[in-house]
């Protein structure tokens, strides 16, 4: 945080939730949307701020694939608390057609959806080209994806091809990432911007750094507005959370693998899962994430909060016993109250 920032504890700033829809093993999809709905309605209750999920594709272990029609069903299942993505990866798609469910989820839920974007592909690069079908598409040309969208929302002049829902609706956009690219443009833009530390912890403070240093007051904000994601594993002691933040690790690691499985129950020890190398690399990679009991939790938020100044964190709980992830997440509602 710069010396010029007032330092801000956690009652100053929103919390809000990022949900994969994890599938777990002997689970199904299906069970996952069921289990997302409870968490959504519990987040609502304990006073969280948005509930975002996110696009990811060819992932045995995430549900939220189809996530335009995901947050129309947490939205349709909650009340009040903002729903959105976490997010949409543009490339993947035509911006007329995020325009138009967008449009269309605003529309039915008229104040409460947010549009989150990333230039990812949010999956390995086959899927991608089987996504994309333009396999020179690799996410280079997301300004101008960035600016079409933006236009078929808020025409500047009468346009032939028109988002029908959506043209003219206020749907807040966001621009994520995991590095500078998107920072920048969010900067230039005026736009809020939310980064993924909870996987790219080492590009954090570089990332926000670029961000404020290139904001331009606009219509949307006059000061920068930066959320950053964050790994939560909480629970009544510190030694249960450690246990219960081993399926988070074993799923990096099948990633680290290009093996990406379900959800994995914890274990007592991972030392027999990964090499020292493999260690390391998810040590880093996992680097910002807070794992213990209240006062620990507690702890490192404050510590990370003073580290980043952010304006808002978004929690990521990677838990496989549906009660623990629920009771993890109520823990952070009671720490930030």
């Amino acid at each position: 945080m710069s010396l010029n920032q007032k330092a801000k504890t956690l009652k100053d700033i929103k919390f809000s939730v990022l949900d994969l829809a994890p599938v777990i093993v002997g689970g199904t999809p299906c069970d996952s949307f069921k289990n997302t709905v409870d968490l959504a309605q519990h987040a609502e209750k304990w006073g969280y701020e948005r509930y975002w999920l996110a696009e990811h594709h060819n992932m045995p272990g995430i549900a939220s694939s189809a996530t335009s029609v995901v947050i129309g069903h947490v939205a349709a299942h909650t009340n009040s608390i903002r729903v959105g993505s976490g997010g949409i990866m543009l490339p993947n798609h035509a911006p007329l057609v995020i325009a138009e469910q967008f449009g269309t989820l605003e529309s039915l839920f008229p104040g409460r959806i947010d549009l989150g974007l990333g230039r990812a592909p949010g999956t390995d690069q086959m899927t991608a080209y089987a996504l994309r079908r333009d396999r020179r598409s690799n996410g280079q040309d997301f300004p101008e994806q960035l600016a079409e969208l933006r236009e078929y929302l808020q025409p500047t002049e009468e346009l032939r091809v028109r988002a029908v829902p959506g043209e003219g609706l206020d749907i807040p956009i966001w621009l994520l990432g995991s590095s500078g690219f998107s920072a920048q443009l969010a900067g230039t833009l005026g736009l809020p911007f939310a980064f993924a530390s909870h996987f790219s912890p080492d590009n954090t403070l570089p990332a926000l750094k670029v961000y404020r240093d290139h904001f331009k007051p606009s219509k949307v904000l006059d000061e920068p507005y930066a959320m950053v994601g964050v790994n939560v594993i909480a629970a009544d002691t510190a030694d249960e959370a450690h246990r219960l933040s081993t399926s988070m690790q074993q799923q990096f690691l099948n990633l680290v693998r290009n093996q990406p499985t379900q959800l994995q129950p914890p274990v007592d020890s991972m030392d027999d899962l990964w090499t020292p190398f493999e260690k390391q690399t998810l040590n880093q990679q996992l680097g910002s994430s807070v794992i213990g009991d209240k006062q620990m939790v507690q702890e490192q938020l404050q510590a990370f909060l003073d580290e980043t100044g952010a304006d808002e964190m978004m929690v990521n709980a990677q838990i496989y016993d549906h009660k623990a992830r629920l009771r993890s997440f109520e823990i952070v509602s009671e720490v930030v109250r």
